[in-house]
C-alpha cells in the first residue's frame, strides 16, 4: 500500500458503515458492504499513491520509513474475478468446517511437579551410573510390568464445538489458560503433548487422515517470527509459493506458474502493506533487517502463501499497532467470507472493532471451556453470572478479565458465594446454559449433515488433488514432488549462500590462505630421501585440514531447527530434502574453493607435476571432504543439541586421525584396534593420495638416510651410497639409490598401489552415499526440532528463597478473590512500613527535554532521515506515550532519546534535568527493549538480584535490594516464576522479567519499547497500572506502546504522535477520557465517534493503515501552525530555566553504579552459576579430553624403550597440541551468546567490558583445571611416562604443562570469540590458527628441514615451547634399545671391526652397535639416550622452565588482547 495518506474519508466512513455489531453471524449483505469498503480503501489509496509519487522505489528497504509508488491495486477485482474465474474453469473449493468433541490434551508432569535444572555434578554422577540406567530400560522394555506411569496432567479439559467454512473464532484466556494448546490441537500439531484425546473432524474427515495425507491444509502460525534472517521479504514469500503453486489443473488456464507466484505474491505484500520491504533483510535480533510489526506480517504472509483453508493464528497482531491489527483482521474477514476459509485465532488486546468481525468466541480458564458462542451475547452472558464490566473496557478484555481472580469485579450485591469463580465452576455454569445446549444441538447436526452429504468433503480431495503438480503421488501431502521440492531448496540456499558475503568471502580467504600456509611449509620437495616421508606429510596435513574443516557443518544443522519445524508443518517440503539440497546447494562453492587449494598445495610442495596425478589427488581430497561433509551433517541432524553432537565427532575424530595409517602403519595397530583403520574414510582417502603419489615416482638415497655416513669436518665415507653404506630408506635395494616409489609405500606402509581405484575410491564413493543416506533418514524419520513443549524449568529453592517464596505466596493468597483496592487496604501496618522503603519510596525523578531531534542513517546511495525535528519532554511524575504507525519511527526515537544509537547522525538538543547528558546518564536511566535478551541460565529472581545489585548506589544494603526485588516479583506477578530459569519462560513472562531488571535499577528516568506487545488486556492493564503507580512516586517514564485500549491510553498524561517518516503529529496532554486529545482533532476535521477507542481512531485519522488521512494537509503541517507547538517550545524553555542550576554538592561523575570488585564479584558469581547450569558444555569439554587421553593412550599403552617406542612417545605428546583445538571450538559460541547479553547491559552501563571479559575467563577455570587433571592422569600413566632422569617430577612437570596449554586454549577461544561478530565466522579462523600452531612447533617439519625463511614462525608458535617443554622432560636420560627389525645392518670393509669403520659415524651423530666387534653384518641403532633425539632438533632439557613460562606469557597476552577487544568490538549496529 502506499505509505502516504490519500483521501478525505475514515476507514470507518461515513460512506460505508461497518456491518452490525449485534449480528454474529455474517450474511451476505454485510459481507458484501466490509469486502465493498475494504476494496475502495485499498483502490483509492493506491490510485492516490500512484499519481501523488513519482518516487523510485529503493532497492534496500529500511526498518522505519517504506517506499512510496505502487501500482493500483484493487482487491474486489482481484479476488472476484479470480474466484468467478476459478469456477468457470471447473477448479474445485475447499471448504473445510472443524468439529472438535471431548478435545482433551494431556502433558507428562503431575499436578504441582516441577522440572529441575540439570546440573554438571549430576551429569558427572549420571556418566557412571549410565550402564546401570541401561541396564534398567531394557529391563523394562522387555518385562512391561516394570514401566513406571508416568504421571500426566491436562492443560485442556473436554471441550467441544464446531466452527463452519466462512466462519471466524476468537480464542481468549488468561495466559496458561490453554489458548494456545487449543489452536495447536486444532491444527493437528500434536508432538508436544503426551496425549491428545477426542474427536477432531474436518469436513468429516479424522485427524489421523488429515494428518497422514492433507498435513499442509491445517496450518498453525505461531506466536514468535521465525525466518532465515539474510532472506529478503520477496525471497521468504517466493520460496513458499515456490513449493505451493499449484498444479497445471488448480490453476487458471493459460497462467504459468512463475505468473501465479508474482500475482500472489504481491497481493499478499499490498493486502498486509509491506510492498515496500520486498528487497529488505527480514532481519531478527542481530540481523538489521524490517521492523518487529513488519517481520510480523511476514510472518503472516508466509502462512497465507499455504493457501491452506483451516488456519490457526497464535496472537498474529503482537506487534501491530492498532490500525493496522485491524487491517489485518478484516483483510482476514473478507478472505474468509470470499474463499470458504475457516479461521481460528487467539489475539491479545483485541479492541471492540477486531472483536467484532468474529462469528464465534471461546473463552478458556485454565484449560476448561467457559463459554462458546455468539461474540455479540458473551458479554450479556458473563454480566448474567454476576460479573461487573467496566465502562470503555473492551468486550475481549472483559470477558478475560472474568476469568483473573486478581482483576474481576462483582456486579452490586453480587460476591463469590454466589458467583460461579473457579475454572470449574464456571465450566459448569456454562455447559448448563443454553449456549452450550445450543452448541452440541449445531454440532451434532452438523455432524450428520457431513455423513449424508459428503460434497464439501469430496470437493475438497478433489481440489487437494487438482493442487498437485504432475507426478505426485495422491497420497503424499505435498504439492509439489520430491525433487521440486530439492530444486527449490537448492535456490534457497544458493541465494542464503551469495547474500552471506562475509562469509562467503572469509571461507574462500581463509582456503586459500591455509593452502598458501601448507604449500609454503612443505615448499618445493625433491625427489630425495629427504622429501619421502615428508611427501606423506604434507598428503596428510593438506587432507586433514580440508577434511576437518567440515566440522563447521554441525552448529549450522542445529540453527535452522526452529525453521525447518515450521516449514515441514506448512507440508511445503519433506524434511529429507533439506538435507539433499544442501549438499546439493554447496557443491558449487566447495568444489571451486576446494580445487583452488588443491591446486596451491600440490602444485607449490612439488608433488608429481602431471595432469593424471594432480586430478587423481583433488578427486580424492574433494570425495573425502564431501563424505566428512555428510559425516558432521549426520551428528548435527541426529543430536539434540551441540554439545552431544560435539561429544560424539570427538570420538571419532581422534581415531580418524590415529588410524589413517601415517601416524601408526597399518601392520604396527594393535590387533584388538586395528579395524578401525578399515571402517575410517579419511584412511581410504590419504592411502589413495599416497598411491597416486608415490607410484608416479622414484627416490635418490642421500643425506641421513645413508648409514655410515659423514659427520661434519669428516671425510672418510662415500658421499653418495658407497659400497660399504646401506640406505635405510623403506623399500630400497642393497647397492642402489634409486628407491622406486611403489616399494617405498608397500614395505613402509603395506600400501599395494593397484588398490587405488578398485578399493579405496569405490570405499569412498560409498561412504559419501552412506552418509547422504543416514541424513535423510534421520533427518525424515527422526527429526530432532530442539526447542519441543514449552516446559518451565526450576532452580531448586534454598533455605532463603524458600522462605521469601513462601512470604511471597502468602501475600498472594491475601489478595485473591479481592480487588487490588480491598488487597493493599488488608495489607499488615509492618507490611505497609516494608512497602514505604522498599518500592515506594520516591524515586528521583529528573525532567528530560529533547530539541530539534533529527536522525539519519547511511544507505546505499547517500543517507536516510528517520526523525525530522522531534520536540518533547518528560517530568517527573508523569507517563509519555509514544505512538505512530508500525514503521513510523517509534523505535528509533526512543533509541535515540536513550542514546542507544551507534550508527548514524544524531543532531538536536537532549537535556536532563536542564544539563547537557553527562557521564552517568545511560546508567541512570532504564531502558527495556523490545527483544528480551537475558542469561537463560538465571532463574527471574536472580536475574532482578543481578541487576539491582550492580545498578543500585553501593549505599544502599543488599537487604534493601532484596527486598526491593521481591516487591517487583509480587507487583509483576512473577510470585510463582521466581525461581524459574529465564531461558523456559514463556514469551508475556519475559517481557515483565525484562521490564523487571531494568525498574530493580531504581533509575530516574524510565524509556520502555511496546511493554504491552505480547500480553493479554488484563497483563497490560496491570502493568500500565503498575507503571502509573511508578510515575505517581515521581518516576518520569517515556514509553512506546502498541494497540492500546481506551482505558489504557487514559493512564498516560501525554502522548507523542508520529508518523511515518519521523514526523510529529501531536505532542501534549490526553486528558480524561482523552478529550484534550479528542478536541485537537476534531478542530481539524476528524470527529471521534463516542463508541470507538480514541487511540486507534488517531491512528486511522492520520493514515496511519490502510486507512486514506482526514484532510487533505499532511497533520505534520497541522501541528507545526498550532498554538500547542508553541506552548511546547515554551514550557521546554520554562523547565530549562526552572531547573537547579546549584552545583554545590557535586558528586564524582561515575560510568557505573558500583566499584570494579564489586561488578567482578558478582559476574564471577552469575558465569559460575551458569557453567554449573550447563554441563552439556562443561562435561563434554571434561568427556571430550577423558576421552581422546585414554583413547591415544591405548593405542600407545606401556611405552618400552626400542626406537618406535621413542617416535611413539613424542606423538603421544604431540596429540596434547589438540586441546585447544578442542577448548575453542566449544568455547567461541559460549563467548559469543555472553556477549550477545553483555551488548544489552553494557549499554546500561551495568559493568564494564573488562569485568565481562575478566569475569568469562575466571569462570572457565576451575573446570579448565579439572579437565587438565584428567587429560594428564590418562596420558602419563597408561603410556608410562617417566622412565628417563626427570623420573616422577618430570612427570608433574607435565601436569604444569598441559594446564598451561588448557588456559592458553581457554584464553585464545575467548579472543577469537571477541573478535568475530559471529558464531558462523569464528570457527573458521580455528583451522588457520591451529595449522600453523601445529605444523611449525617442530614435529611434522623438524627444526633442520625448516626453511630459514620460516624459522621465525617456528620461534613464534607457542606449541614450540609446548613440544619442547614435555619431549625434553619425558626423552632426557631416557636409554633406548633398538628391537631386531629396528637396527640397520651394513658390512665394514675387510679386515676392520664394526667400531673401527663406524667409530666417526657414531661420535658425530649418535646411536650404538649391538655388535661392535663384528667383521660383518654391523647392526646399528640410531639413538643410545633419549637426548640424540631432541638435541639436534633445537631442543634443550636446561631450558624447559623457560619454554613453559614462555607458553604461561602467551596465555596472558590472550587475556589483555581479549579485554581490549571487549572494550572496542562490539560488533551491536543499531
Amino acid at each position: 500500500m502506499a505509505d502516504s495518506p490519500g483521501d478525505d474519508r475514515t476507514l470507518r466512513g461515513d460512506a460505508t458503515p461497518l456491518p452490525d455489531s449485534a449480528a454474529h453471524h455474517i450474511n451476505i449483505a454485510d459481507a458484501e458492504a466490509q469486502f465493498n469498503e475494504l476494496e475502495r480503501v485499498l483502490s483509492i489509496r493506491s490510485q492516490q499513491a500512484a499519481s501523488d509519487h513519482t518516487d523510485k522505489p529503493s532497492k534496500e528497504g529500511d526498518l522505519e520509513a517504506g517506499e512510496k509508488g505502487e501500482e493500483p491495486f484493487d482487491l474486489r477485482a482481484y479476488l472476484s474475478s479470480s474466484n468467478d474465474a476459478h469456477q468457470k474453469a471447473g477448479i474445485a473449493h475447499k471448504h473445510v468446517g472443524v468439529t472438535w468433541e471431548n478435545l482433551q490434551v494431556d502433558v507428562v508432569g503431575g499436578i504441582g511437579h516441577k522440572i529441575y535444572v540439570k546440573t554438571f555434578g549430576q551429569d558427572a554422577l549420571g556418566f557412571w551410573l549410565y550402564p546401570f540406567r541401561l541396564m534398567h530400560s531394557v529391563l523394562q522394555t522387555a518385562i512391561p510390568a516394570l514401566r513406571p506411569d508416568l504421571p500426566l496432567s491436562t492443560i485442556l479439559h473436554p471441550s467441544s464445538g464446531l466452527v463452519k467454512p466462512g466462519e471466524m473464532c476468537l480464542v481468549l484466556g488468561c495466559p496458561g489458560s490453554g489458548c494456545t494448546t487449543f489452536l495447536k490441537a486444532i491444527a493437528n500439531d500434536r508432538q508436544d503433548y503426551a496425549r491428545v484425546a477426542g474427536d477432531i473432524r474436518y469436513a468429516g474427515i479424522d485427524a489421523h487422515e488429515m494428518a497422514k495425507y492433507y498435513k499442509g491444509e491445517v496450518v498453525y502460525n505461531e506466536e514468535d517470527d521465525r525466518h532465515i534472517a539474510t532472506l529478503t521479504v520477496a525471497q521468504t514469500l517466493g520460496f513458499a509459493l515456490s513449493l505451493k503453486t499449484p498444479g497445471p489443473k488448480g490453476r487458471l488456464p493459460g497462467m504459468s506458474r512463475k505468473e501465479f507466484d508474482q500475482t500472489v505474491r504481491d497481493t499478499l505484500l499490498r493486502m498486509l502493506n509491506i510492498s515496500h520491504t520486498a528487497n529488505t533483510y527480514v532481519g531478527d535480533e542481530f540481523v538489521r533487517g524490517v521492523s518487529g510489526g513488519e517481520r510480523k506480517r511476514v510472518s503472516i504472509a508466509e502462512m497465507m502463501a499455504t493457501r491452506a483453508h483451516v488456519l490457526c493464528f497464535d496472537n498474529s497482531t503482537r506487534g501491530l499497532d492498532a490500525s493496522t491489527a485491524l487491517d489485518f483482521i478484516k483483510a482476514m474477514r473478507v478472505m474468509t467470507d470470499l474463499l470458504g476459509q475457516t479461521t481460528f485465532a487467539t489475539l491479545y488486546q483485541a479492541g471492540e472493532s477486531i472483536y467484532e468481525l468474529f462469528d464465534k468466541v471461546i473463552v478458556l480458564d485454565k484449560g476448561r471451556q467457559v463459554y462458546f458462542g455468539p461474540p455479540s451475547e458473551a458479554r450479556a452472558y458473563f454480566e448474567g453470572l454476576g460479573f461487573k464490566s467496566l465502562p470503555r473496557q473492551s468486550t475481549a478484555d472483559y470477558l478475560t478479565g472474568c476469568t483473573d481472580p486478581n482483576e474481576r469485579q462483582f456486579a452490586p450485591g453480587r460476591s463469590e458465594a454466589d458467583v460461579p469463580t473457579t475454572p470449574e465452576q464456571l465450566e459448569q455454569a456454562f455447559q448448563q446454559s443454553r449456549f452450550a445446549a445450543q452448541m452440541r444441538e449445531d454440532l451434532a447436526e452438523y455432524k450428520q449433515q457431513m455423513e449424508i452429504d459428503k460434497s464439501d468433503q469430496e470437493e475438497f480431495r478433489k481440489a487437494v488433488l487438482s493442487d498437485k503438480k504432475r507426478g505426485v503421488s495422491k497420497k503424499s501431502p505435498y504439492t509439489l514432488g520430491f525433487t521440486g521440492q530439492v530444486r527449490a531448496l537448492v535456490i534457497r540456499q544458493f541465494q542464503m549462500r551469495l547474500q552471506d558475503r562475509f562469509q562467503l568471502v572469509t571461507s574462500y580467504s581463509l582456503s586459500t590462505i591455509l593452502a598458501l600456509v601448507i604449500g609454503a611449509a612443505y615448499y618445493n620437495l625433491q625427489p630425495t630421501s629427504q622429501g619421502a616421508f615428508t611427501r606423506g606429510s604434507v598428503i596428510f596435513a593438506g587432507l586433514l585440514t580440508c577434511a576437518l574443516d567440515t566440522f563447521g557443518e554441525m552448529p549450522v544443522q542445529m540453527l535452522g531447527r526452529p525453521i525447518l519445524r515450521k516449514q515441514t508443518g506448512y507440508a511445503l517440503y519433506r524434511p529429507a530434502a533439506v538435507a539433499i539440497a544442501n549438499t546439493l546447494s554447496d557443491i558449487p562453492f566447495s568444489a571451486v574453493r576446494i580445487f583452488v587449494y588443491n591446486i596451491i598445495i600440490y602444485f607449490m610442495s612439488n608433488l608429481s607435476r602431471t595432469a593424471g596425478g594432480f586430478f587423481t589427488y583433488h578427486l580424492f581430497i574433494y570425495t573425502s571432504f564431501l563424505t566428512m561433509q555428510g559425516f558432521f551433517r549426520t551428528f548435527g541432524v541426529m543430536c539434540t543439541n551441540f554439545d552431544s553432537a560435539f561429544r560424539l565427532a570427538v570420538f571419532f575424530i581422534p581415531n580418524m586421525i590415529l588410524y589413517a595409517g601415517y601416524m601408526i602403519p597399518v601392520f604396527q595397530m594393535k590387533r584388538w584396534l586395528f579395524w578401525i583403520y578399515y571402517i575410517n574414510p579419511v584412511a581410504y582417502a590419504w592411502v589413495g593420495c599416497m598411491e597416486n603419489e608415490f607410484m608416479r615416482i622414484s627416490f635418490t638415497c642421500d643425506g641421513s638416510s645413508i648409514v655410515p655416513r659423514n659427520p661434519p669436518g669428516v671425510n672418510k665415507y662415500f658421499n653418495g651410497l658407497g659400497p660399504n653404506q646401506i640406505c635405510t630408506l623403506f623399500g630400497a635395494v642393497p647397492g642402489q639409490d634409486i628407491v622406486s616409489g611403489r616399494n617405498y609405500v608397500n614395505i613402509g606402509y603395506g600400501l599395494n598401489v593397484s588398490d587405488l581405484w578398485r578399493r579405496n575410491f569405490l570405499v569412498l564413493v560409498g561412504f559419501f552415499l552412506l552418509f547422504q543416506l543416514t541424513q535423510v533418514l534421520l533427518i525424515e524419520y527422526f527429526p530432532q526440532y530442539g526447542g519441543g513443549s514449552a516446559v518451565t524449568i526450576f532452580a531448586p529453592e534454598d533455605s532463603d528463597t524458600k522462605k521469601r517464596n513462601a512470604r511471597l505466596q502468602e501475600r498472594k493468597a491475601a489478595r485473591k478473590g479481592k480487588s487490588a483496592e480491598e488487597a493493599e487496604s488488608q495489607v499488615s501496618e509492618k507490611e505497609q512500613g516494608e512497602k514505604e522503603q522498599g518500592m515506594t519510596r520516591r524515586f528521583d525523578g529528573k525532567p528530560f527535554t529533547w530539541e530539534k531531534v533529527n536522525y539519519h542513517v547511511p544507505v546505499p546511495g547517500g543517507v536516510r532521515r528517520l526523525l525530522h525535528d522531534v520536540y518533547g519532554y518528560v517530568k517527573p511524575g508523569t507517563m509519555t506515550a509514544l505512538m505512530g504507525a508500525s514503521g513510523a519511527g517509534k523505535t528509533t526515537c526512543l533509541d535515540v532519546l536513550a542514546q542507544r544509537k551507534n550508527i548514524g547522525v544524531v543532531s538536536g538538543t537532549l537535556l536532563l534535568d536542564g544539563k547537557p547528558l553527562k557521564l552517568d546518564f545511560a546508567r541512570k536511566t532504564a531502558y527495556a527493549e523490545q527483544m528480551d535478551v537475558h542469561e537463560g541460565s538465571s532463574t527471574v529472581r536472580e536475574a532482578m538480584r543481578f541487576s539491582a545489585y550492580l545498578r543500585q548506589p553501593p549505599d544502599i544494603s543488599k537487604e534493601e535490594k532484596d527486598q526491593y526485588v521481591e516487591d517487583m516479583i509480587e507487583v509483576l506477578e512473577l510470585q510463582d516464576l521466581a525461581d524459574a530459569l529465564v531461558a523456559s519462560l514463556g514469551v508475556e513472562a519475559r517481557k515483565r522479567l525484562t521490564i523487571g531488571v531494568e525498574l530493580a535499577s531504581r533509575p530516574s528516568l524510565l524509556f520502555l519499547d511496546e511493554p504491552t506487545s505480547g500480553l493479554d488486556g488484563q497483563s497490560a492493564w496491570n502493568l500500565v497500572r503498575f507503571l502509573r503507580k511508578l510515575a505517581d512516586n515521581g518516576q518520569a517514564i517515556l514509553c512506546t506502546i502498541h494497540q492500546p485500549s481506551s482505558l489504557l491510553i487514559q493512564s498516560f498524561d501525554k502522548l507523542l504522535l508520529l508518523e511515518r517518516g519521523g514526523e510529529t503529529v501531536y505532542f501534549g496532554d490526553i486528558g480524561p477520557d482523552c478529550y484534550i486529545l479528542r478536541e485537537y482533532f476534531a478542530r481539524h476535521g476528524a470527529h471521534c465517534p463516542p463508541n470507538v477507542n480514541p487511540a486507534e481512531f488517531m491512528l486511522d485519522a492520520i493514515g496511519a493503515g490502510l486507512t486514506p488521512r482526514i484532510g487533505d494537509r499532511d497533520w505534520k503541517d497541522h501541528w507545526l501552525d498550532s498554538p500547542e507547538y508553541q506552548s511546547v517550545l515554551k514550557e521546554i524553555e520554562k523547565i530549562k530555566h526552572n531547573t537547579s542550576s546549584d552545583d554545590s554538592q557535586q558528586q564524582q561523575l561515575t560510568m557505573y553504579a558500583t566499584p570494579f570488585w564489586t561488578q567482578l564479584r558478582w559476574v564471577v558469581y552469575r558465569n559460575n552459576l551458569k557453567l554449573w547450569r550447563s554441563p552439556d558444555y562443561v562435561f563434554s569439554r571434561l568427556f571430550v579430553h577423558a576421552f581422546i587421553s585414554l583413547f591415544v593412550s591405548l593405542s600407545f599403552l606401556q611405552l618400552g624403550n626400542s626406537l618406535r617406542d621413542l617416535q611413539y612417545r613424542v606423538f603421544g605428546i604431540f596429540w596434547a597440541t589438540i586441546l585447544p583445538a578442542i577448548v575453542m571450538g566449544q568455547l567461541e559460541p559460549m563467548w559469543i551468546l555472553s556477549r550477545r547479553i553483555f551488548i544489552r547491559e553494557a549499554s546500561s552501563r551495568v559493568y564494564s567490558p573488562y569485568v565481562f571479559a575478566i569475569g568469562q575467563l575466571v569462570g572457565e577455570m576451575p573446570y579448565s583445571l579439572l579437565c587438565a587433571v584428567v587429560y594428564w592422569v590418562l596420558m602419563v600413566y597408561p603410556m608410562g611416562f617417566g622412565d628417563g632422569t626427570a623420573g616422577v617430577g618430570g612427570t608433574f612437570f607435565q601436569l604444569l604443562v598441559v594446564i598451561f596449554v588448557e588456559l592458553f586454549g581457554v584464553t585464545l577461544g575467548q579472543f577469537i570469540g571477541a573478535i568475530s561478530p559471529s558464531m558462523q565466522v569464528a570457527p573458521l579462523f580455528n583451522p588457520f590458527i591451529i595449522l600453523v600452531l601445529s605444523t611449525f612447533c617442530g614435529v611434522t617439519i623438524t627444526y633442520p628441514t625448516l626453511p630459514n625463511y620460516w624459522r621465525w614462525l617456528y620461534q613464534l608458535t607457542p606449541y614450540t615451547r609446548l613440544m619442547s617443554a614435555m619431549i625434553s622432560t619425558e626423552l632426557h636420560g631416557l636409554s633406548i634399545t633398538c628391537k631386531p627389525d629396528e637396527l640397520v645392518p651394513f658390512n665394514p670393509p675387510d679386515g676392520q671391526t664394526c667400531m673401527e669403520y663406524a667409530k666417526e659415524f657414531i661420535q658425530g651423530f649418535g646411536g650404538y652397535l649391538n655388535n661392535p666387534n663384528a667383521t660383518s653384518n654391523c647392526l646399528y641403532c640410531q639413538y643410545e639416550v633419549g637426548d640424540q633425539f631432541f638435541l639436534p632438533l633445537n631442543i634443550r632439557y636446561e631450558n624447559r622452565w623457560r619454554d613453559v613460562w614462555i607458553l604461561f606469557a602467551y596465555a596472558v597476552f590472550n587475556i589483555f588482547a581479549t579485554i581490549v577487544a571487549s572494550r572496542f568490538l562490539r560488533y551491536a549496529k543499531r
